[in-house]
């Protein structure tokens, strides 16, 4: 990152887009709580921003490991006295500190244009703590894919394509209760769902209409437990990836 400082400048710029593009074009229009009121939007939209910006950041970990293994870097590591998992926890944890700053960025913007939290400075810190962790989880998803791919570009669009129905069939952007029936059901048990749900809680911010779904239910639960499940499942497939791709 110091030494390719714009990787982290680019990274930067792109929620800052979504961020602006997204509270003015459909600031007016969206129907949040009976009132199409933009400032309420804005509050609304952040906790689905935020998580969108720390899930996008997957595609940018499967590239970095599938170039690594591209380059042979891999197999350098694996002459030294190791263990085969400390390759990728290193790197993912890189990339959750990459992702931290992107967040505290993003948030000194979304206070410019707006967004106001209204719960306690410790509620406040445990939503970023759940973002981070669902950061956190979902790079080992793309550590999977880095490792699973021959090339750093296919490694960054197996990264995006899952990403976008993950994040757009949730409860971010729009109240997921005016989605088709079979749809909403999709996006109230969406791990994604539960963390911005969870988010808009500890935040004080305005949240979807009731929803019946556990996870809605009990979103700061289910936003921990989605998360924990996640990265026991990926780093166990990525770590015994690793080790038959290295081999």
């Amino acid at each position: 990152m110091s030494r390719i400082p714009e990787m982290v400048i680019f990274g930067l710029i792109q929620p800052i887009m979504f961020v602006v593009l997204f509270s003015y074009v459909f600031g007016g229009s969206m129907n949040i709580g009976g009132t199409t009121d933009p400032s309420v939007y804005r509050e609304f939209l952040m906790a689905g921003i935020f998580a969108q910006t720390v899930t996008f950041a997957t595609a940018g970990a499967g590239a970095g490991i599938a170039d690594d293994m591209h380059k042979g870097l891999i197999d350098r590591f694996r002459s030294l006295p190791m263990a085969r998992g400390a390759v990728l926890t290193g790197r993912t944890l890189a990339d959750l500190v990459q992702t931290a700053l992107t967040l505290f960025v993003l948030a000194m913007v979304a206070l410019l244009v707006g967004w106001r939290t209204h719960t306690s400075v410790g509620e406040v810190l445990a939503a970023f703590a759940l973002l981070l962790l669902l950061g956190y989880a979902f790079t080992w998803v793309g550590a999977l894919i880095g490792l699973s791919v021959r090339t750093p570009e296919a490694a960054t669009s197996g990264g995006l394509i899952w990403l976008f129905p993950v994040t757009f069939i949730s409860n971010a952007f729009v109240d997921s209760n005016r989605m088709t029936p079979w749809l909403r059901h999709v996006a109230d048990w969406n791990p994604f769902s539960a963390t911005v749900q969870a988010c808009r809680e500890l935040f004080g911010n305005p949240g979807v209409s009731p929803s019946d779904a556990w996870p809605m239910q009990h979103p700061v639960w289910a936003s921990l437990i989605y998360s924990v499940l996640i990265i026991v499942i990926f780093r166990t497939l990525s770590v015994r990836k690793y080790r038959s791709a290295a081999a």
